[in-house]
């Protein structure tokens, strides 16, 4: 792909040459490097963080010859630059931040509500260098995956938006997120969806959390053919993963690990008989209710803002007493009770100090302190509870503790998913390869109907004015039917569907030839239209 040498260079002579005329006033940092072999150029970055290039004058007067030669590396910085620009392919990248790097308290500012991902697209496309994009943040993870129409840019704006939406500082952004782009960020993303990225080794909550994603993005302005082609493959490597291998096997998820670690903490003698409390009854409420119950435990108390997704868990696990409580005796049932799962979807803490310092305490059988596990994000229970001697806290990242065990035996399962992985990664970009024919088949028409367009022109002209409409439409239906005849063949040697490696690597040695035949790469490119367009959308 390619975009023009004029549009770039004017562009990139304005940023090194219009901060010549900045405030003399601002301390520069000046760093000296040597740039096109012998020609030394200046680069001076202000304190504002402008670029400028200089030439030194006395450097002119004395051999006039070096102008030239400033002049001379100027348009070949100018050029080098538009080169790199506008070859470059847009790319498929991801910009996370997850469990393995990132504390929860930055991931929780980051997290985005499921109901708030059209918008969060919407935001990320109107960026200059963002076509599509896709939002996965759950409590272990905050990822973003967009096509950029430039890789370094890209970032640049991505980054600023998160740091924008959540009010955490580039800087300290940087810090924790990690970039992958185009196979690197395939295949992350497939390790994600098969669950070798989950904290607790081929737990089946992320491949759910991942088709919610698919599901959200549907009729989505921004959830384009690259990023929505990618999301259901990587359903597809997910489910063949938990088929083909047993990753799945004795594999638990945030919930069931919230459990263990709530009864390792617990003196093994009051297992039985301690008093259990679940917030929040959705899908991780639900589970943790499942694993309690697996655990032996047969009476809770589960606080949610209506009754009937209570009364359905309870239908569903008949012989437990469930015992339904609205959100406004909340804070009754936590006096009530020795340990307190959490796992809503409230966006602001649900306890803090001053609202749990003065309950009773826990009894003594758990040793007097009450158990609060938080599997939220963002968090439910202030970290300033933690100050008080009659509360331990324990959040989702305290998982790590329960989901140490088998280490061995879970490497061994990855590698077996990884195998299956790197197969399907190859089957994904080799369909993404295939997509890059798209922008000359299109040239080709558009070329093809140009010199049709013309040569009707001629052929009407010589034919006179008193040519009647049924002749025109004639001799017009014919020039298109030659058009069409002559570009069948070329057409269907650029059409592949990337399932075969060599029809694919022959269609695009097909695509190559005819971009030289044709002269095709000289023409503007997709790429060059599509940023255009979004900078003259702006205001």
């Amino acid at each position: 792909m390619a975009v023009s040498t004029s549009f770039s260079g004017a562009k990139l002579e304005t940023l090194l040459l219009k901060c010549g005329s900045s405030n003399a006033t601002t301390t520069p940092t000046t760093t000296h490097f040597s740039v096109f072999g012998k020609n030394r150029k200046t680069f001076v970055q202000t304190q504002r963080g402008a670029i400028r290039c200089e030439v030194s004058a006395s450097d002119v007067a004395a051999d006039p010859t070096k102008k030239a030669a400033a002049v001379s590396a100027l348009e070949q910085l100018k050029t080098s630059a538009a080169d790199r620009y506008t070859k470059e392919r847009s790319s498929i990248m991801v910009i996370g931040l997850s469990v393995h790097s990132t504390p929860v308290e930055m991931r929780e500012k980051l997290a985005i509500p499921e109901a708030e991902w059209p918008r969060a697209i919407a935001e990320l496309c109107s960026l200059n260098h963002i076509e599509e994009a896709a939002v996965l943040s759950t409590c272990n993870r905050m990822e973003i995956y967009v096509v950029a129409l430039s890789k370094h840019r890209g970032v640049k704006e991505v980054t600023e938006w998160m740091s924008k939406t959540s009010g955490i500082p580039v800087a300290d952004l940087c810090q924790h997120q990690f970039l992958l782009y185009n196979k690197d960020a395939t295949q992350h993303l497939f390790e994600v969806s098969a669950g070798l990225d989950s904290l607790v080794l081929g737990e089946g909550q992320i491949l759910a959390q991942v088709k919610q994603v698919v599901k959200v993005g549907q009729g989505v302005n921004g959830f384009g053919r690259n990023i929505s082609g990618l999301f259901k493959h990587a359903i597809t490597v997910g489910k063949r993963v938990r088929t083909e291998t047993n990753i799945a096997a004795g594999a638990v998820s945030v919930s069931s690990a919230a459990v263990e670690l709530a009864l390792m903490k617990l003196p093994e003698a009051s297992h039985a008989n301690a008093r259990m409390v679940v917030i929040g009854a959705g899908k991780m409420g639900k589970l943790v209710i499942k694993h309690l119950v697996a655990k032996g435990c047969t009476k809770m108390v589960t606080v949610n803002r209506s009754e009937e997704r209570v009364a359905a868990i309870r239908e569903e696990l008949k012989g437990v007493e469930i015992i339904y409580k609205p959100l406004s005796e909340m804070l009754t049932c936590i006096g009530e009770a020795d340990v307190v799962f959490t796992s809503t979807a409230s966006e602001n803490p649900l306890f803090l100090k001053d609202d749990v310092k003065d309950l009773p305490p826990a009894t003594d059988e758990v040793g007097g302190r009450r158990f609060f596990v938080d599997i939220s994000v963002p968090r439910n229970v202030g970290s300033c509870l933690s100050d008080l001697e009659s509360v331990r806290v324990f959040n989702v990242d305290d998982l790590k503790e329960v989901v140490a065990a088998n280490k061995e035996d879970r490497l061994r399962k990855a590698m077996e998913a990884q195998a299956i992985i790197s197969e399907e990664s190859k089957q994904f970009e080799a369909w993404r390869d295939s997509l890059e024919t798209v922008p000359t088949i299109k040239k080709l028409r558009a070329y093809a109907e140009r010199v049709r367009m013309a040569e009707l022109e001629k052929c009407l002209g010589k034919m006179g004015d008193d040519i009647n409409k049924k002749t025109q439409r004639a001799v017009d239906d014919l020039s298109r039917g030659i058009v069409n005849k002559l570009l069948h063949g070329p057409m269907q040697h650029l059409r592949c569907d990337g399932s075969d490696s060599r029809t694919l690597s022959e269609t695009l040695e097909n695509m190559h030839a005819l971009n030289r035949m044709f002269s095709l790469e000289t023409e503007i490119s997709v790429l060059e239209q599509k940023i255009r367009a979004k900078v003259e959308k702006k205001p």
